[in-house]
Order: structure tokens, then C-alpha cells, then sequence
């Protein structure tokens, strides 16, 4: 059954209710009921989680990268906001409801911020 959800769900792009791009599925995470039974608890995307899935040489580049700059934990989007599986995995919930994505939040502290007018609305 892992087999089948993971095939279903990984690297799929993750849509908001808008039809705005969140990412992609980079990993399951799954929690065990009272009874011992596990199930899906949420969907991982960020760097980290897709190096910790991939391992090897990249996986490990990735998940350093992760750990040395970005120094957030993966966003964790719990199932229950999930509205369907298509071609795409889609929210009843707009990205901006959701936390950014680890390396958006240190690119836009450390570079983007940086740029004089960055904070500036564009008219």
C-alpha cells in the first residue's frame, strides 16, 4: 500500500484553491493510530525532505544544504486540507494560509530583502 500512495503522491505539484503553485510532494509522512494501524498524517515538501527521501551523495547535499542554511523544518500539510489527487495534489486552502517554504524565507532574509526598493510595492 506504501508503494501505491507514494506513486500516487510523491513529486506531484501541489496546487493551492486558486490553482497557485505550493510546491511539490517531496515526502509522506505517516503517524500510528490507537489501535496500531498507520496512516498518511501529512505531505513534506521542502529540500530537506526530498534529500532525506532520495539519499546518496544528493540526498545528503540536499538535507546539509538544508540543515547549514535554511535551518527550518520541511512544510507539513496536514491531509485534512487536501480537497483531491488529480494530475496535481490540490488545498481547499490558498497558499497563503500555509507557512512559506524553507529556502523562500531564507532567500527572501538574505538576498532579496537586501536589494534596495525590495520592500517597495511595484505600481
Amino acid at each position: 500500500m506504501r508503494v501505491q500512495l507514494a506513486k500516487q503522491l510523491l513529486d506531484r505539484q501541489i496546487v493551492d484553491r486558486d490553482g497557485r503553485l505550493v510546491g511539490r510532494v517531496d515526502d509522506i509522512a505517516f503517524a500510528v493510530d490507537d489501535e496500531g494501524f498507520p496512516y498518511v498524517d501529512c505531505l513534506l515538501t521542502a529540500q530537506g525532505a526530498l534529500g532525506q527521501r532520495m539519499g546518496g551523495r544528493v540526498g545528503r547535499f540536499l538535507v546539509g544544504f538544508a540543515d547549514r542554511f535554511v535551518d527550518e523544518p520541511p512544510v507539513r500539510i496536514p491531509v485534512a486540507l487536501i480537497d483531491r489527487v488529480d494530475s496535481a495534489v490540490r488545498l481547499r486552502v490558498r497558499a497563503a494560509d500555509l507557512p512559506p517554504p524553507p529556502v523562500e524565507g531564507w532567500l527572501r532574509r538574505h538576498l532579496i530583502d537586501r536589494i534596495p526598493g525590495a520592500n517597495r510595492a511595484s505600481g
